[in-house]
């Protein structure tokens, strides 16, 4: 019963606390039309927590580390394509239980979508908000999930976009803590895929100023600094 009451307890202090800071970071934040472009579900948890319209089409989907680095090393032309759906995926670890779409030779997961009809005209009403926006508004992830290397993460930084930021369980040599965030391992746990993006979403508060970011492209440190 003390343990029920315990756990309770918790969990009213917790969503309290959030709706505290929830509220604070959307009176901050200044840029609201910008566009996150995310391999996992972090883009969607940023609109989420600010309130805002998805102006990504990247959001309630994944990508795997290789089609993600082909997309963004071309990505003015991957987004010219139509997207074309297919029944199974060429990665053998993936699940086929969602709706599977080709953008040229780039594989999308639409894990969050029930079915093809919904993510296409998701896909393309996004689209469309995204190209309204100035490109210097774009805001562009990277974590090391799903066949990310350490090695992708090095060449995100050397690709062309103005705002860039990275998140991984491990240290990059010749990155800065204003380009990458490198999370802390919780030693009760074993060491494994790492947490997927709305956990990682979570966590990043502990580690960078969101806010700061998205209104002035800064990234600054907050409670753990490496």
């Amino acid at each position: 019963m003390w343990l029920r009451l315990e756990i309770f307890i918790k969990r009213k202090l917790r969503n309290a606390l959030g709706f505290f800071f929830k509220k604070k970071d959307i009176a901050k934040l200044k840029n609201s039309n910008f566009v996150l472009i995310s391999r996992n579900c972090y883009g969607g948890q940023v609109y989420q927590w600010f309130g805002l319209t998805y102006n990504s089409p990247f959001v309630g989907l994944f990508l795997f580390g290789p089609c993600y680095m082909k997309l963004l090393r071309n990505f003015d032309f991957y987004l010219q394509k139509e997207l074309e759906f297919i029944e199974i995926s060429k990665y053998a670890d993936a699940y086929n239980n969602h709706p599977i779409a080709l953008l040229g030779d780039i594989e999308i997961h639409f894990s969050h979508y029930e079915n093809v009809d919904e993510a296409r005209e998701k896909w393309n009403r996004r689209k469309q908000r995204m190209l309204g926006v100035s490109k210097d508004n774009y805001f562009f992830t990277i974590c090391d999930r799903r066949g990310v290397s350490l090695e992708n993460i090095k060449e995100f930084h050397d690709l062309d976009f103005k705002n860039k930021l990275s998140f991984s369980f491990d240290k990059i040599e010749g990155l800065t803590n204003h380009q990458h965030i490198k999370f802390k391992r919780d030693p009760r746990k074993k060491k494994g895929n790492p947490p997927n993006g709305k956990k990682r979403f979570k966590l990043s508060f502990l580690y960078f100023d969101l806010v700061r970011w998205l209104n002035e492209g800064i990234i600054i440190r907050t409670r753990f600094k490496d």
